[in-house]
């Protein structure tokens, strides 16, 4: 599979870099079971990789959850703060980050999450500082979130980059809806539980960073 010619290659983090995903369904679902409720899959994929009020009211409205969105982050946020402190890397992400670098390929990290938790998940990780640029959600720049291009547009123009020669990494229907919408290539990368349906049109889809390779950029 080849998509090239690439110049530069942006990331989505939680479930693309970071095995996150998984911490943010533990602190919603230890929510949702105070009141008799269960976060699965049928709700995760509608809300994930959208910005947090709008994934919050999201979550409210499936499970019929007796909150508003800003309480719901009230009790989530400190959750996840400490889940946070010991995060793990998705296997071979680190690897295809170093490949990229050494191949002297510009890259970003394009995020929904608000930056104090982009710094919280990411502080364990020295290989962050190879990214060129960090685009989160809650920079003043990105008027809406995704599935709106603004978040890899913004990272785009940091990089000094033409967003035809762009390449994504995606895992959320919402993400792979705003990097089309920004004029990018993008290569889905779906937890096995959420499978490949609902994406659209995507340039390709790898199953891990095993079956990633440079030659993606040719």
């Amino acid at each position: 599979m080849s998509l090239g010619p690439i110049t530069h290659v942006l990331f989505d983090l939680d479930g693309v870099l970071l095995d996150t995903e998984r911490l943010y369904t533990q602190a919603i679902d230890s929510i949702a079971a105070r009141f008799g409720k269960t976060y699965d899959w049928s709700v995760k994929r509608l809300a994930m990789g959208r910005d947090a009020r709008i994934a919050s009211q999201i979550i409210i409205d499936r499970l019929g959850l007796p909150l508003t969105a800003e309480a719901f982050l009230a009790e989530r946020d400190p959750l996840l703060e400490v889940l946070f402190a010991r995060t793990e890397e998705l296997p071979g992400a680190e690897r295809f980050v170093r490949l990229l670098n050494e191949r002297g390929v510009p890259m970003a990290v394009a995020t929904s999450s608000d930056r104090h938790l982009f710094e919280l998940k990411a502080r364990p990780h020295a290989w962050f500082s190879l990214f060129g640029a960090v685009v989160c959600g809650d920079d003043p720049r990105v008027a809406a979130k995704k599935p709106a291009p603004d978040i890899f547009l913004t990272a785009a123009r940091d990089l000094g980059a033409d967003p035809a020669r762009c390449l994504v990494f995606e895992d959320s229907v919402a993400g792979v809806e705003a990097a089309r919408a920004a004029g990018m290539r993008v290569v889905a990368l779906p937890d096995a539980a959420l499978g490949r349906d609902g994406f659209g049109v995507v340039h390709g889809f790898v199953g891990s960073w095993a079956e990633a390779t440079l030659e993606l950029l040719a």
